[in-house]
């Protein structure tokens, strides 16, 4: 299994930044895809970003140009750059992985999330 670690989350201000980070370790060599989900209170969890082993990524419209996913191998880590955020970015956020089984199908696995407020 795959166990994901966030962190960076917090409060920031309209316009300002934040930096997400997600550790991943156990069987890393089976992750096919990495990326992050947010969840607001009373809201279902949708995809804000993701990345493919191949570096393809994907981005949700209403954070496409603000934001940014990368992705260190060596240190087993993404991250989501988040910049010139908005209230309406306010969630927790998950990293989430796409993790391939031994001989065929794929498990998803999901951090414990962070909380990100963006407030005046």
């Amino acid at each position: 299994q795959v166990q994901l670690v966030e962190s960076g989350g917090g409060l920031v201000q309209p316009g300002g930044s934040l930096r997400l980070s997600c550790a991943a370790s156990g069987s890393i060599f089976r992750i096919s895809a990495m990326g992050w989900y947010r969840q607001a209170p009373g809201k279902q969890r949708e995809l804000v970003a993701s990345i493919t082993t191949g570096g393809t990524t994907n981005y949700a419209g209403s954070v496409t140009g603000r934001f940014t996913i990368s992705r260190d191998s060596a240190k087993n880590t993404v991250y989501l750059q988040m910049n010139s955020l908005k209230p309406e970015d306010t969630a927790v956020y998950y990293c989430n992985s796409v993790v391939r089984r031994n001989l065929n199908g794929e498990d998803n696995y999901w951090g414990q999330g962070t909380q990100v407020t963006v407030s005046s």
